[in-house]
């Protein structure tokens, strides 16, 4: 991105004047035409009731699934809107029959809820989770998992990017090996989609769940799923009601034929609107160009922290995103927050209850993660920095 297409993100961006944000993995800021598309929507659906805006609006709310489908190179028919991404994912995993001895396989930088998800299914039918090595540099090692196929593996299953870190997963060669084994490969993108372009087929993923409040700027309390066209009908959603499906007998219903199956009937109209306007902004920009400038930025972060006395980065990867942790000797991590929020520089905390097993292979019980978008700038990095070294010092 040039100066002047930063210059422009940062004019629709009120937050801009009035914090630091690096918070992106948490919640990024959002531009004022995704604020306005949700402000305005309610403020009509107050004049004139909810079903009937929604029924006016009905053109418009289809226009979403094709603005999200087109984020990730998708079909609309592929696309599920959903509450959040962990309910995305959760209406995905749920869904496969999982038996005694089947093995579900995943990484050691998955995320808490995902892996909370896994044993709880492991305990009620006997499937197992095994967690494939990672490679010198920290991502899950292909050649590893390749030699874990066998014809109990149900699921691989693994995040795009880490919680916990910068680093991005190989995805697309995890895909091509569940390509040559036939077995389902279910991605977590809720940290990549919005900060770098994703297409699912060149993925190869057959399911993929994402966040609106993270990297695509949108409002919270709005994810999605996809579900590859060919893949859809083998999976029956763990909870149905009359949007995923029709009551068409007394003893009989039937599910629905396109991802929609994975929805319920009650959503936040505004929200997915909100959504909507979140991706096609972010199309607008470019996710070649978003990528481009927040790895770069992040880099140009991990570097200047390096320089920073009792300052120590803990990103691995051989390609990093927009998400750098790091820690202060001596400093809790709540506390170095706290501090650096009396500045209006907005930072996260991450713990070992997020991503438990690559922190405690790591030692490390929490980080402090600063997440950067293409809005922030040069002088935003180096205001973070000195206010840093003032607070360690």
């Amino acid at each position: 991105m040039n100066e002047a297409a930063v210059a422009r993100a940062r004019r629709d961006t009120p937050g801009c004047s009035e914090v630091i944000h690096l918070n992106n993995a948490g919640a990024s800021l959002p531009p004022a035409v995704v604020v306005d598309t949700v402000v305005d929507y309610l403020e009509e659906e107050a004049r004139v009731g909810g079903y009937e805006l929604a029924e006016a609006r009905g053109e418009d709310l289809a226009g979403v699934y094709r603005s999200v489908a087109g984020v990730i190179g998708a079909g609309e028919d592929e696309i599920a809107l959903v509450d959040n991404a962990t309910r995305a994912w959760d209406m995905a995993f749920y869904s496969f029959p999982f038996r005694n001895g089947d093995r579900i396989l995943t990484t050691t930088t998955e995320y808490g809820a995902n892996f909370i998800a896994y044993l709880q299914v492991a305990k009620r039918t006997g499937a197992r989770v095994e967690v494939i090595p990672d490679t010198a540099t920290g991502e899950v090692d292909v050649d590893a998992l390749e030699e874990m196929i066998d014809d109990r593996v149900r699921l691989i299953s693994m995040n795009h990017m880490p919680t916990n870190g910068g680093l991005i997963n190989p995805a697309a060669a995890v895909g091509r090996i569940a390509k040559d084994a036939g077995v389902p490969f279910l991605l977590d993108a809720c940290q990549t989609v919005g900060q770098m372009p994703i297409d699912v087929d060149e993925v190869g993923c057959d399911l993929l769940s994402a966040t609106s409040r993270k990297f695509l700027r949108g409002p919270r309390g709005v994810g999605f799923l996809y579900v590859r066209d060919r893949f859809i009908e083998s999976l029956e959603p763990a909870m149905l009601d009359l949007h995923g499906a029709s009551w068409v007998a007394r003893d009989r219903y039937e599910v629905r034929r396109d991802a929609k199956r994975f929805e319920t009937w009650e959503s936040s109209p505004a929200l997915r609107l909100g959504l909507g306007a979140a991706c096609d902004y972010a199309l607008d920009i470019g996710l070649d160009a978003i990528w481009r400038r927040v790895s770069g930025l992040a880099a140009r972060l991990r570097t200047d922290l390096d320089r920073v006395d009792g300052v120590t980065v803990h990103d691995k990867g051989a390609v990093k995103g927009g998400i750098v942790t790091f820690s202060v000797a001596g400093v809790p991590a709540a506390v170095l927050k706290q501090e650096l929020g009396k500045r209006r520089i907005n930072v996260s905390t991450t713990s070992v209850y997020s991503a438990r097993i690559d922190m405690e292979q790591r030692g490390l019980d929490e980080t402090i993660r600063a997440s950067v978008h293409y809005f922030n700038t040069d002088d935003e990095l180096a205001e973070f920095i000195s206010a840093l070294a003032y607070v360690v010092a």
